[in-house]
């Protein structure tokens, strides 16, 4: 683990709500010169702290009305089974993350579709299909007060 002082911890804050602000307005709003701060950015890009920039999609302009959050249950507890799984859902583009949690199934997705239709599809035809799923729980996003995602 690196450790941070409180100015890389400012400046990571800072970048990972606007990753375009400029370096002379990240400088001063950190409260450094414009080449005490490029120098800190560029060491925490050098030490992988900061790997890279994204946009922030307005995901609702994209199509993708709605959110669901969904765990996943495996049939089998073996190494192959999961991994088979795992390639299987990363040629899903409805799955926007594939989280390996802990706790009574295996797998937590966040899917994004149109619609509740499309959802309908791809949990029957996508999911439902695959040999490797014991149990699918979904959780319709109502709102996010709270999404710090690019």
């Amino acid at each position: 683990m690196i450790k941070l002082d409180k100015l890389n911890h400012n400046i990571i804050r800072i970048l990972s709500r606007d990753g375009r602000i400029s370096n002379s307005e990240l400088a001063e709003r950190v409260g450094l010169s414009a080449s005490a701060c490029l120098r800190r950015v560029q060491d925490l890009e050098r030490k992988g702290v900061i790997t890279g920039y994204k946009a922030k999609l307005n995901r609702a302009a994209l199509g993708h009305e709605v959110t669901v959050f969904v765990m996943v249950g495996l049939n089998e507890h073996r190494s192959a089974t999961a991994r088979e799984f795992e390639d299987a859902i990363t040629l899903a583009p409805e799955v926007r993350e594939c989280h390996n949690v802990t706790g009574s199934v295996e797998y937590l997705l966040r899917v994004e579709v149109a619609d509740l239709a499309a959802y309908k599809k791809f949990h029957a035809d996508t999911l439902g299909a695959l040999a490797q799923v014991a149990s699918i729980t979904s959780h319709i996003c109502l709102g996010s007060p709270k999404d710090e995602r690019a």
